[in-house]
């Protein structure tokens, strides 16, 4: 992250731990709508009802979620939220009141409404890509997709925004895979920041089959990581989730850190698994059996190293410890 933006964080945590609250929302998958342009065999979110899919979020409500957390930072998701047409509002709004702003999206739509957005330090794009051209367009069951997404990057960089990416990675995928499109992102396209994050098993998926087991991706990145090549890369992860993805550490799941927020409400426990809503952020910290969660404790949470429910316990991890707080700010 921008070094301003890792300051802000690091003050954020460090507000919570002086008043000593042990669960705090860190960032929230903001879900203004489920409808999406594409059908992307890894996803679940579009399998709901046709009644549902025309419903959009109003402004207000969004804003209102966001505000009640407290969280200093924001992933708008969706579906594809630029298929809401109040979306431009909602990213003012949120950016108005100082927060951190990840717009994601398949990049379909960017061009056509690029103008609707101004650049601003705390506002990025978050564009999915989950490979080169024929392994990104297989994974959004499109051809065409890639090349599109590129050009709207490139369309939106020269417009002055910042941009970032967000791959997932399946068991179809080698460490040669991770390094061509790292190296891609990184060097030729030149994106600011890089996410990326082993495939979870949404339930309602249409593809239930190529899905990553902790052994397969912890040898899946320590393979492509292999030689330094990490350091090169502009990952937006703290350098523990990145040992953590590799198998040089282990965590528990923090999937209280970064919350889902939808049409349906808050959702338990996160936005991989759908346990029932709530409807406030209070009451799913509240009223939510924590514990009862992640690898060892729910099945469903067998395979899960997604970053939605990790990478928030290494930010706090690091911020614990002095040498890991150095570590990280040095990579900043």
């Amino acid at each position: 992250m921008p070094l301003r933006q890792s300051i802000r964080l690091g003050g954020y945590l460090l507000k919570q731990k002086l008043l000593r609250r042990e669960k705090f929302a860190l960032l929230v998958e903001l879900e203004p709508l489920f409808a999406c342009n594409l059908a992307c065999a890894g996803c679940g979110k579009i399998q709901h009802p046709a009644s549902v899919l025309k419903q959009r979020m109003p402004v207000e409500q969004a804003v209102a979620a966001i505000e009640e957390s407290g969280a200093p930072m924001v992933s708008i998701a969706g579906g594809e939220p630029l298929m809401h047409k109040q979306i431009d509002e909602i990213v003012r709004q949120l950016l108005a009141r100082r927060k951190i702003v990840f717009l994601c999206t398949n990049a379909l739509l960017l061009p056509k409404h690029l103008h609707k957005f101004t650049p601003h330090r705390n506002f990025a794009w978050m564009v999915h890509i989950d490979g080169l051209r024929e392994r990104h367009d297989a994974s959004v069951c499109k051809d065409g997709v890639f090349d599109e997404a590129v050009a709207a990057i490139k369309r939106a960089q020269a417009a002055g925004f910042r941009v970032m990416t967000n791959t997932t990675f399946f068991d179809t995928d080698t460490p040669q895979d991770v390094i061509d499109v790292l190296d891609y992102l990184n060097d030729e396209l030149g994106v600011d920041n890089m996410q990326i994050s082993p495939g979870f098993a949404y339930e309602k998926a249409p593809d239930q089959e190529h899905w990553l087991g902790p052994d397969e991706t912890r040898q899946l990145f320590a393979k492509a990581f292999a030689g330094g090549r990490r350091k090169k890369w502009r990952l937006n992860h703290s350098p523990l989730f990145l040992d953590f993805l590799e198998g040089k550490v282990d965590f528990s799941c923090t999937a209280w850190a970064i919350p889902s927020y939808s049409l349906k409400g808050w959702q338990r426990p996160c936005y991989l698994m759908e346990d029932g809503y709530v409807a406030t952020y209070q009451e799913l910290l509240e009223d939510t059996d924590w514990n009862a969660y992640g690898r060892g404790q729910d099945p469903r949470c067998a395979n899960c190293m997604a970053h939605c429910g990790y990478e928030p316990t290494a930010v706090v991890a690091t911020m614990g410890s002095l040498r890991e707080t150095i570590r990280a700010a040095v990579g900043s």
